[in-house]
């Protein structure tokens, strides 16, 4: 028996990285994942790997109507939601001086309302199954400020925020709202982060992925799996009376 015995879950930013995780142990733990993500193809071949049991959904979460039209598209198909997993996120470096406002834009319009109008787009569908289960992607870099990465920092902050905010709004709903802080995860994201970090701070690529890994008190860089398991377990009904609360899974790098 899993923990998420006939659960169904959206994950958004579900094709690869720490998103392609958790749609695995979702459905190892007995749930029905839609793999929502903006690469079509990468999403349908991580829907193929998981069999009948997900299904691929092509997703913007910058879109409104892109967001409600998959939404729609798993209640028909499926009959309701009751996870929902807000995965979907971007990350860029600016020092002050290079910041732009259509960056700015683009980083909050992924990492914060993405958020946003996913919740508010699954919200009618899961109280018509009497409630669900909400989890948000903040930061350690939500909990910190670090230079040259002013946005992106601000956008895990607010994620925070907005998880207690709808945390207390859907209580009554019985719509459990928490988040996860991951640390330093081992993805194809992270090496695009340390490339950035390479041009910022003169270091040739890898380097500053290998310190980011050894100054971690468990002594490495986290696995997508290490993330992906304290998700299910926030989704699952073991969890019942957690909401509104951020669980940091990095290996000790933050304490709170």
């Amino acid at each position: 028996m899993g923990m998420l015995d006939g659960k169904i879950g959206l994950v958004t930013g579900g094709a690869r990285g720490i998103g392609r995780a958790i749609c695995e142990a979702c459905v190892r733990e007995g749930a029905r994942i839609a793999v929502a993500d903006l690469r079509e193809s990468e999403a349908q071949e991580t829907a193929n790997s998981l069999g009948d049991a997900a299904m691929a959904i092509t997703m913007d979460v910058t879109d409104a109507s892109s967001i409600q039209n998959g939404v729609a598209t798993v209640e028909e198909a499926w009959g309701g939601i009751d996870l929902l997993v807000n995965n979907a996120g971007i990350f860029n470096m600016a020092s002050i001086d290079k910041i732009t406002p259509e960056d700015y834009r683009h980083q909050y319009d992924v990492n914060v309302g993405g958020t946003i109008f996913a919740i508010q787009a699954v919200v009618p569908v899961m109280r018509k199954r009497g409630g669900g289960a909400i989890i948000n992607f903040a930061s350690q870099a939500g909990r910190r400020g670090e230079p040259n990465i002013t946005i992106y920092c601000s956008t895990k902050a607010a994620i925070i925020s907005v998880t207690q905010s709808l945390a207390l709004e859907l209580a009554g709903d019985n719509i459990r709202v928490n988040a996860i802080a991951p640390g330093v995860i081992d993805t194809p994201m992270w090496d695009i982060v340390d490339a950035q970090f390479s041009e910022y701070e003169g270091k040739p690529i890898g380097q500053k992925k290998r310190e980011v890994g050894d100054a971690v008190p468990l002594g490495r860089m986290g696995d997508p799996a290490d993330v992906a398991d304290p998700c299910v377990f926030l989704a699952s009904d073991t969890a019942r009376y957690i909401t509104a609360q951020t669980l940091n899974v990095d290996g000790g790098n933050w304490m709170s």
